[in-house]
């Protein structure tokens, strides 16, 4: 059965480049009668609303920076409403190759996965990406295999493809990004993915709207990564914090203690015990918020299949 296919842009002063990505994307892709490029312009300053409409591109504008996390969550709604099979997105600087599409659709379409990603390190390093940032990029795709259990090789690849059965399941919180909460939500509800390995070129003069400042990246992603471990994994998350309260505290309790048995008095380090009584309780209390805790991420889950349903039933009959 013949698809409809919609190929995102989130655009930030991309009018130098955006033009000719447009027209570089194929006009027709074997199984969909429809391709619709849609470009979220995310408070540009600059050309980029008129250049992507020469294009013939649907325009969504922010009226001011909001991030790639907002300006997907625009394309969700919009893809949905135009009752979208699959949603592709992919940069607006041709820093990716349009032609891999295809590619990135064809474990949807074949029903042998429910979203895709890319994979720009298949090869190692590309060539002009920063030492740092490649770096960084291998750590946080440690943390998101360790968080979802599955091996992810990049976790931070905005080239990817997504049914409308993931997109309707998508309950997102992170404005500045998406990519790594993507994988997790989905993961966690038992969607299955597929790693493409994909073309990438890096301009040496290019600075990247999400990772301009290295710091301010790793602390933002760090962010939403903690909160999604706290969120998909709260009993091993609090559980975490309550042994290492309670390791603490027999060190110091213990050493109290020990120094009681062999004097028969805890002076000079009466402190030493007190601190260790004080982190033994705080490590009670943990562990009871843990238990607390996953009980809420049973209910969010059910919450969030009720979600499902009552997007579905709106997208899908918006008038009733």
């Amino acid at each position: 059965m013949l698809q409809k296919l919609i190929i995102y842009m989130p655009a930030l002063n991309e009018g130098e480049t955006i033009l000719k990505v447009i027209n570089s994307i194929p006009k027709t892709i074997d199984g969909f009668y429809m391709i619709e490029i849609l470009v979220v312009n995310d408070g540009s300053s600059d050309q980029t609303v008129s250049e992507a409409k020469k294009g013939g591109a649907t325009v969504l504008s922010h009226n001011k920076n909001k991030g790639v996390g907002d300006a997907f969550q625009t394309a969700i709604n919009y893809a949905l409403q135009k009752k979208t099979d699959i949603l592709v997105s992919i940069d607006a600087d041709g820093q990716f190759d349009v032609n891999q599409i295809p590619q990135m659709l064809a474990p949807i379409v074949n029903n042998q996965a429910d979203f895709c990603i890319g994979i720009r390190f298949s090869n190692g390093k590309p060539n002009n990406m920063p030492k740092i940032k490649f770096w960084g990029n291998k750590k946080v795709n440690k943390i998101v295999s360790f968080v979802s259990k599955t091996k992810i090789h990049d976790a931070s690849c905005g080239f990817r493809a997504y049914s409308n059965d993931t997109l309707l399941s998508l309950n997102l919180h992170g404005s500045f990004t998406y990519t790594h909460e993507t994988i997790l939500d989905l993961l966690d509800k038992g969607f299955k993915v597929e790693q493409i390995p994909v073309d990438v070129k890096y301009f040496e003069d290019r600075v990247s709207r999400i990772a301009n400042n290295l710091f301010t990246y790793g602390f933002k992603t760090s962010s939403i990564i903690f909160k999604s471990l706290k969120d998909y994994k709260p009993l091993q998350f609090f559980l975490g914090i309550a042994f290492f309260t309670f390791v603490i505290a027999v060190i110091f309790g213990g050493w109290a203690l020990t120094h009681w048995v062999i004097y028969d008095t805890i002076t000079p380090y009466k402190s030493f015990g007190i601190i260790g009584l004080s982190l033994l309780g705080m490590s009670a209390i943990v562990t009871i918020f843990a238990f607390m805790a996953d009980m809420l991420g049973r209910i969010r889950k059910n919450q969030e299949k009720i979600l499902y349903f009552l997007k579905k039933t709106h997208f899908e009959n918006p008038e009733k």
